[in-house]
């Protein structure tokens, strides 16, 4: 437990003392692949982290339709912390998991008394939350300012491993544009240089062009 703790970028500055007290009052649990961890709009009372494997946010539509959100990775806050006063957590999204995975589960009314209260929270913590909210802002960028070009250009700069493990038709689902519409965007990428395609994977040759694709 001390180890896993420790590991997570979110309390390197923690000493033994403090480690030991987190430790405390957290549990590790394991999961088997499309577990829904918990469901958008549901309270919760443990803060959540992702020790091994991978999970995605996504919401469901008034249709019943699957909204895609963002994935999430090893060592990374699951929770959507909005409220630091609540003894609770609120769900924004559902979050399930994509592989069989690990999970560290803090009980979030002791960490508020023990560490928040105390004003004794790490950096890294606060930036992962920050994090949270960005991808967010990003999924507003991508779904309503975006043109297709865009999308596809955030989408490599930020994760170029996902979008080189998932096939092309599930790519397109998640961003909302015809397979054709992002075959014509990437051959339009490799012409002007900034990626290139070798058996159907993706590099980036230009790093800063990409980022001016959609920071314009």
């Amino acid at each position: 437990m001390k180890k896993i703790i420790k590991s997570l970028k979110s309390f390197t500055t923690f000493d033994d003392k403090q480690v030991e007290l987190l430790s405390s009052i957290s549990s590790i649990y394991s999961y088997n692949k499309k577990y829904v961890l918990h469901y958008e709009k549901r309270e919760s009372g443990h803060l959540l982290f992702l020790i091994e494997g991978l999970a995605k946010a996504y919401k469901i539509d008034k249709h019943d339709n699957e909204i895609f959100l963002y994935y999430i990775y090893e060592n990374t806050l699951l929770s959507e912390v909005s409220d630091i006063f609540n003894d609770t957590i609120h769900s924004f999204s559902n979050i399930e998991l994509l592989e069989n995975s690990k999970i560290l589960s803090i009980n979030y009314k002791l960490f508020k008394e023990y560490f928040l209260s105390n004003n004794i929270i790490c950096l890294h913590f606060i930036n992962e939350i920050i994090f949270k909210s960005r991808q967010l802002q990003s999924l507003i960028n991508r779904e309503f300012l975006f043109d297709s070009i865009q999308k596809v250009a955030m989408t490599l700069h930020t994760d170029i491993h996902m979008f080189n493990t998932l096939k092309r038709h599930d790519i397109s689902l998640i961003l909302h544009i015809q397979p054709a519409t992002l075959s014509r965007v990437l051959n339009k990428l490799k012409r002007n240089k900034i990626i290139d395609i070798i058996h159907g994977e993706v590099t980036i040759i230009d790093h800063s062009a990409l980022e001016d694709i959609f920071k314009e």
